[in-house]
Protein backbone atom coordinates (compact mmCIF):
# COMPACT_ATOMS: atom_id res chain seq x y z
CA UNK A 1 0.00 0.00 0.00
CA UNK A 2 2.37 2.35 1.08
CA UNK A 3 4.82 1.59 -2.19
CA UNK A 4 1.43 2.23 -4.32
CA UNK A 5 1.15 5.41 -2.16
CA UNK A 6 4.83 6.68 -3.29
CA UNK A 7 4.73 5.89 -6.68
CA UNK A 8 1.26 7.80 -6.98
CA UNK A 9 3.25 10.84 -5.64
CA UNK A 10 6.28 10.45 -7.55
CA UNK A 11 4.25 10.50 -10.51
CA UNK A 12 2.39 13.30 -9.57
CA UNK A 13 5.12 15.24 -8.71
CA UNK A 14 6.96 14.23 -11.92
CA UNK A 15 4.17 15.23 -13.66
CA UNK A 16 3.88 18.90 -12.69
CA UNK A 17 8.02 19.26 -12.98
CA UNK A 18 7.31 18.02 -16.98
CA UNK A 19 4.73 21.09 -17.10
CA UNK A 20 7.00 23.41 -15.66
CA UNK A 21 10.08 22.87 -18.08
CA UNK A 22 7.03 22.51 -20.90
CA UNK A 23 5.90 25.94 -19.93
CA UNK A 24 9.56 27.51 -19.78
CA UNK A 25 10.24 26.20 -22.86
CA UNK A 26 7.05 27.34 -24.38
CA UNK A 27 7.64 31.09 -22.57
CA UNK A 28 11.13 31.03 -24.74
CA UNK A 29 9.33 30.55 -28.09
CA UNK A 30 7.21 33.60 -26.75
CA UNK A 31 3.75 31.50 -25.96
CA UNK A 32 2.21 33.75 -22.79
CA UNK A 33 0.10 31.20 -20.85
CA UNK A 34 -3.57 31.59 -20.38
CA UNK A 35 -4.14 28.50 -17.99
CA UNK A 36 -2.07 25.45 -16.33
CA UNK A 37 -4.05 22.16 -15.57
CA UNK A 38 -7.73 23.25 -16.78
CA UNK A 39 -9.94 20.37 -16.13
CA UNK A 40 -13.69 20.33 -17.46
CA UNK A 41 -16.12 18.27 -19.25
CA UNK A 42 -14.36 15.51 -17.89
CA UNK A 43 -10.96 16.25 -19.43
CA UNK A 44 -8.00 18.05 -18.52
CA UNK A 45 -5.36 20.47 -20.35
CA UNK A 46 -1.99 20.71 -19.03
CA UNK A 47 -1.59 24.17 -20.80
CA UNK A 48 -3.27 27.07 -22.46
CA UNK A 49 -0.68 29.50 -24.17
CA UNK A 50 -1.09 31.85 -26.85
CA UNK A 51 1.04 33.06 -29.31
CA UNK A 52 0.20 36.35 -31.77
CA UNK A 53 -3.91 35.18 -32.97
CA UNK A 54 -3.47 31.26 -31.91
CA UNK A 55 -4.65 30.00 -28.77
CA UNK A 56 -2.34 26.16 -28.15
CA UNK A 57 -3.75 23.38 -26.15
CA UNK A 58 -1.06 21.81 -24.93
CA UNK A 59 -1.01 18.40 -23.70
CA UNK A 60 2.13 17.39 -22.33
CA UNK A 61 3.68 13.47 -21.94
CA UNK A 62 6.89 13.16 -19.98
CA UNK A 63 8.33 9.16 -20.41
CA UNK A 64 11.88 7.52 -19.96
CA UNK A 65 11.96 7.39 -23.90
CA UNK A 66 10.79 9.50 -26.12
CA UNK A 67 9.17 6.96 -28.21
CA UNK A 68 7.34 6.39 -25.62
CA UNK A 69 6.53 9.82 -24.70
CA UNK A 70 5.24 9.96 -28.73
CA UNK A 71 2.86 7.10 -28.39
CA UNK A 72 0.91 8.28 -25.08
CA UNK A 73 -1.27 10.51 -26.64
CA UNK A 74 -4.22 7.67 -27.30
CA UNK A 75 -7.78 8.53 -29.23
CA UNK A 76 -9.52 8.36 -25.77
CA UNK A 77 -6.87 11.05 -24.38
CA UNK A 78 -7.92 13.32 -27.99
CA UNK A 79 -11.65 13.02 -26.78
CA UNK A 80 -11.36 13.73 -23.44
CA UNK A 81 -9.03 16.86 -24.40
CA UNK A 82 -11.23 18.22 -27.04
CA UNK A 83 -13.67 18.46 -24.56
CA UNK A 84 -11.83 20.19 -22.38
CA UNK A 85 -10.84 22.71 -25.16
CA UNK A 86 -14.39 23.39 -26.21
CA UNK A 87 -15.54 23.95 -22.51
CA UNK A 88 -13.09 26.53 -22.11
CA UNK A 89 -13.80 27.72 -25.40
CA UNK A 90 -17.15 28.13 -24.84
CA UNK A 91 -15.94 30.02 -21.01
CA UNK A 92 -13.82 32.39 -23.51
CA UNK A 93 -15.77 33.83 -25.94
CA UNK A 94 -12.98 36.57 -27.04
CA UNK A 95 -10.71 33.40 -28.24
CA UNK A 96 -13.62 32.40 -31.25
CA UNK A 97 -12.00 35.14 -33.20
CA UNK A 98 -8.84 32.70 -32.40
CA UNK A 99 -6.91 30.17 -34.19
CA UNK A 100 -7.15 26.93 -32.37
CA UNK A 101 -4.59 23.80 -32.27
CA UNK A 102 -3.69 21.23 -30.15
CA UNK A 103 -0.27 21.13 -29.69
CA UNK A 104 2.07 18.40 -27.41
CA UNK A 105 5.30 18.98 -25.56
CA UNK A 106 7.33 15.35 -25.40
CA UNK A 107 9.98 15.44 -22.60
CA UNK A 108 12.37 12.69 -22.01
CA UNK A 109 15.18 12.50 -19.63
CA UNK A 110 18.57 13.78 -21.55
CA UNK A 111 16.76 14.96 -24.09
CA UNK A 112 15.47 19.04 -25.25
CA UNK A 113 11.73 19.00 -25.31
CA UNK A 114 10.42 18.60 -28.59
CA UNK A 115 7.15 20.57 -29.13
CA UNK A 116 4.93 19.51 -32.09
CA UNK A 117 2.34 22.22 -33.36
CA UNK A 118 -0.92 20.56 -34.22
CA UNK A 119 -0.08 17.60 -32.75
CA UNK A 120 -3.47 16.07 -33.33
CA UNK A 121 -6.54 17.25 -34.36
CA UNK A 122 -9.16 19.03 -31.95
CA UNK A 123 -12.93 17.44 -32.30
CA UNK A 124 -15.29 20.52 -31.64
CA UNK A 125 -18.13 19.15 -33.00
Amino acid sequence: MRNAVERRRATFLRGHRAELIALLFLLSKGYRPLARRYAAAGGEIDLIAMRGDTIAFVEVKARGRMDDALTAITPAKRRRFSRAARAWLSRHPWAAAKTWRADAVFLAPRRWPWHVAGAFELEMS
